[in-house]
């Protein structure tokens, strides 16, 4: 645990998260129910991908509701004023729709009063690190008070049941912190995102955008998630020993000094890399995947959320938001609750 003056001599962004929540759809599958979507045989799914179930919404469930949800569980876990919230980030990676932005769609099905600013962040996987760097920006400044960051996303619409690979992967989900300024002995110690184009078609969604639409040209797999497993591993694992060691260096801390590691839950096999590669126990790096799968953007704040409830996040430690994402990027950040 870090002493106060070593708190205090260390340049600390000021930024306090006050409440998290999560939502997930009522539909919960199993990893014998995908076998049989698969066409497996019996623990063929448990085996390959390290899943007991995830959660999958139905057709009709709303994107922006299911943001809502877990907006509105923030807010009641910590009994908050919805009208104390003066500013809403979305930091969904998957879009309602291209017009207008998703932030609105969230702002109109939330509990929250209904002329504030909202907008949208999007840095894919780890969008919700680029939004809590953004929303220390502007509490900071002092433009807003009270911020609501949300992250949503129904990765399994955009499922291709036919390569096996990525339908094992992907839950649905939603999570939110509320965050304000604190008292400045809470915090960012370091934010570091970096992103290296040379993995640009690794992991992609292709249409939907000006790119290939109806007018352009697209067929109907444009629609659907697309992953390039083993080289994106290759890339990934190349780049993450040096990257932390900046991360680290920037924040004035070791390996050993960080008392939660909070990982993007790619998968199965990026939490096995992630923990031989950084020597961490299973009490140290939050690991929800077998029950969540990877929820994209909203894979990170419920892993904060996993944190915070089995108190994980404490004052005084501090704890290291990590991931990968398309792009290919590389995002983190060090946190001082």
């Amino acid at each position: 645990m870090l002493k106060n003056n070593e708190v205090l001599n260390k340049t600390v962004i000021p930024i306090k998260i006050i409440s998290t929540g999560i939502a997930l759809p009522p539909n919960k599958l199993d990893a014998d129910e995908l076998d049989k979507r698969l066409n497996k045989p019996a623990g063929y799914s448990l085996k390959r991908s390290g899943i007991l179930y995830r959660y999958h919404a139905d057709q009709q469930l709303s994107q922006a509701d299911l943001a809502a949800q877990a907006i509105n569980d923030a807010i009641m876990r910590c009994d908050i004023d919805a009208k104390s919230i003066d500013l809403l980030i979305s930091a969904c990676a998957l879009p309602i729709q291209a017009l207008p932005y998703t932030a609105t769609h969230i702002l109109k099905a939330s509990s929250l009063s209904k002329n504030i600013t909202c907008f949208d962040v999007n840095g894919s996987c780890v969008s919700f690190i680029c939004a809590l760097q953004v929303a220390a920006g502007l509490l900071n400044s002092g433009a807003y008070k009270r911020i609501a960051i949300v992250s949503a996303d129904l990765a399994s619409r955009g499922l291709d049941w036919q390569d096996e690979e990525s339908s094992f992967i992907f839950g649905d989900g939603a999570a939110c912190a509320i965050v304000e300024q604190g008292d400045g002995r809470s915090g960012i110690l370091s934010c570091l995102l970096e992103t290296y184009t040379d993995g640009i078609d690794l992991c992609e969604i292709r249409g939907g955008g000006s790119h290939r639409n109806l007018r352009t040209g697209m067929d109907e797999t444009d629609c659907l998630f697309h992953m390039q497993g083993k080289p994106l591993f290759k890339l990934v694992s190349s780049l993450i020993e040096p990257y932390l060691a900046r991360l680290l260096n920037r924040a004035g801390l070791t390996l050993a000094d960080i008392a939660t590691v909070i990982p993007h839950q790619a998968s199965h096999l990026s939490l096995e890399h992630m923990r031989k590669r950084l020597n961490v126990s299973s009490d140290v790096l939050i690991d929800i995947y077998r029950f969540r799968g990877n929820q994209v953007a909203a894979s990170i704040p419920s892993a904060l959320h996993e944190a915070i409830i089995t108190k994980r996040f404490n004052s005084g430690k501090p704890a290291m938001l990590i991931g990968t994402a398309a792009g290919v990027t590389l995002g983190g950040m060090i946190l001082l609750p």
